[in-house]
């Protein structure tokens, strides 16, 4: 592979992490919106009490939705902060396959594809990629008593 299909490639896999990260917010954005909405009590002089605790338990609800908001801003930040140039080092924006499989290096996230290949993204607080920080292609690390070999960063 060129490295110019390289970096189009390493460009697409950040494009998507970053796209699904922002559908997380937004998804987050809305329960908080809705569970914070029905927080609220009407302009009634009198509320019974039902009222009053339907209000306060969507007030929780809406402030246990606050944390996820929160959480995607930041890896949003993440993202599209990391430097992703290409790289042969693992470190922070680095894609790095082993074991057949795929990560980034940037936030956790579950499973996705870009042209029919699954990635993961992997946070640098992750033991395994203290594990495998500063290695290149071809080297070794040990991770929970197994060997894996680091077959490409890019």
């Amino acid at each position: 592979m060129s490295t110019q299909d390289r970096a189009a490639l390493k460009k697409a896999v950040h494009d998507k992490m970053l796209s699904l990260e922002e559908a997380e917010l937004a998804a987050a954005q809305a329960h908080y919106e809705a569970f914070l909405k029905e927080s609220r009590l009407d302009d009634r002089e009198v509320h019974d009490k039902d009222d009053m605790v339907g209000a306060r338990e969507n007030a929780d609800l809406a402030a246990a939705f606050d944390h996820p908001v929160q959480a995607h801003h930041a890896k949003i930040d993440v993202i599209e902060n990391l430097d992703f140039s290409l790289t042969d080092t693992v470190r922070p924006g680095a894609m790095v396959v082993f074991q057949d499989r795929s990560f980034i290096i940037a936030v956790s996230t579950t499973r996705f594809d870009v042209d029919g290949v699954t990635y993961m993204g992997i946070s640098t607080g992750s033991p395994i990629y203290k594990a495998m920080t500063g290695l290149k292609a071809g080297d070794v690390f040990d991770f929970n008593g197994k060997e894996y070999d680091i077959q490409d960063v890019l």
